[in-house]
């Protein structure tokens, strides 16, 4: 297997690209599609295979895979994602029933008054009135559409929902995150909840109303072109697909189960993952058994200072030991205490990831992993060669590595012209081969 050339294209996001039914999952997502279909592509991988990304985000990977009728898991931590990568799997047979579904659910939600918690968190950016028919929407959407196998005495399952249930929703984030514009920053990841003092946003039943119909409208409609597209060119079957809640530090997944693995890991450049996504984890709170808080302490690359002592560890290699020594001297204010303890708990947890994905591995099976270097002030975090070093730790050999240079969302910021580095960032295709 080690021996195929896989095909290499720029893994940079293009925005012209996401079109049609692409077009409705714009989330921070670490390549395009395409550059995960022409890798795959190449892999020749035979009937039968599994393909795995541990950080599958919005799910790119396993839709890939699956159109080529591979069978694939993604694994998340980040319900949203769940939710995201479920819908975009949705089979484009179910494009015509999409409509008369929201139909019924807008009919209840009017017809119906919504019971809002005063501590829903909608209520962080709406008001009581907008909050409380965006609610009656998303209960609509729970009651028929999520089932006795989805839920359990734990609570939702949200890996269990359905492609149907998962697509509504979708619409419905679509439509908050529209509504919530004028609390985006300049960072276009970053959502920011108002102050006390600022007015939460108002917005009719009819408004919110036309957002949902309108979203779900164009779903059916770029679903249902998928299917004439699939009809004309005689694609392959679906693969089977599994997408699974799950911290990856602590991942059960199946020894030498895995033929392959695409992803791309959470880069180290202090993105809050959860902050990305406040809005759709708002539109989830009755479902999800915890908090943004809480859930944003589990991530790699958290922002909250974690709370365990954490050592450095050789198998993080020499790069990041010398990276996090200078880190640690820098005379700036909390370069040695909080910037230094977050940046020991990015590197344990993605070590113990790059563990349990080893494991997971065949022997001989390949990993390409999308990597994004970084700087801290003026020191450059080499993140790629960190990466191939954990790797090397745990089992795998990193056979090729391809560089693309790219705009960096560090560059937005005024602050870095205080230090001396250079503009944009390098982003590293890393391809390793389990020994």
């Amino acid at each position: 297997m080690t021996g195929r050339r896989l095909s290499i294209l720029s893994p940079k996001r293009n925005k012209r690209l996401q079109t049609g039914w692409e077009g409705f999952f714009p989330y921070y997502a670490g390549y395009p599609e395409h550059f995960a279909r022409e890798l795959l592509r190449t892999a020749k991988l035979p009937k039968g295979a599994v393909v795995l990304d541990p950080w599958n985000g919005s799910g790119t990977t396993t839709y890939t895979a699956s159109g080529l009728g591979l069978d694939a898991v993604g694994i998340d931590l980040n319900p949203v994602m769940i939710i995201v990568a479920r819908a975009r799997l949705l089979p484009p047979s179910e494009a015509d029933h999409l409509r008369p579904l929201a139909a019924t659910i807008l009919s209840h939600a009017h017809s119906a008054s919504a019971r809002l918690a005063d501590d829903d968190p909608l209520l962080t950016w709406f008001d009581a009135e907008t909050a409380t028919f965006i609610r009656a929407i998303e209960q609509n959407i729970r009651r028929g559409l999520v089932g006795n196998m989805t839920k359990s005495p734990d609570g939702v399952k949200l890996d269990r929902i359905s492609g149907t249930a998962a697509t509504l929703y979708v619409a419905l984030f679509a439509a908050c995150r529209k509504l919530v514009a004028p609390f985006r920053s300049s960072n276009p990841t970053w959502l920011r909840r108002p102050k006390e003092t600022d007015a939460r946003l108002t917005a009719s039943m009819i408004e919110v109303a036309r957002l949902f119909g309108n979203n779900v409208r164009g779903m059916a409609r770029a679903l249902a072109a998928n299917q004439l597209e699939l009809l004309a060119t005689g694609s392959p079957k679906q693969g089977g697909t599994r997408i699974a809640l799950s911290d990856t530090a602590i991942m059960n997944l199946e020894a030498e189960s895995v033929d392959f693995v695409l992803t791309s890991p959470p880069y180290c450049t202090r993105i809050d993952y959860t902050a990305a996504t406040r809005i759709e984890l708002a539109v989830l709170g009755p479902l999800l058994g915890t908090n943004a808080r809480s859930l944003g302490l589990r991530m790699i690359g958290t922002t909250q200072v974690p709370k365990s002592q954490i050592e450095v560890s050789e198998d993080w290699g020499g790069t990041c030991a010398r990276f996090l020594e200078e880190l640690r001297r820098h005379p700036s204010k909390a370069s040695g205490g909080y910037y230094y303890r977050t940046h020991l708990d990015y590197f344990d947890k993605m070590s113990r990831s790059m563990a349990r994905m080893s494991t997971a591995m065949k022997p001989g099976a390949r990993a390409v992993l999308v990597v994004q270097d970084s700087y801290y002030k003026e020191i450059h975090n080499d993140l790629p060669t960190v990466i191939g070093e954990i790797g090397k730790a745990h089992g795998l050999r990193l056979t090729r590595r391809e560089d693309f240079h790219l705009r960096s969302m560090s560059d937005i910021n005024p602050a870095r012209l205080t230090y001396k580095r250079p503009s944009g960032a390098t982003e590293s295709v890393l391809c390793f081969a389990k020994k």
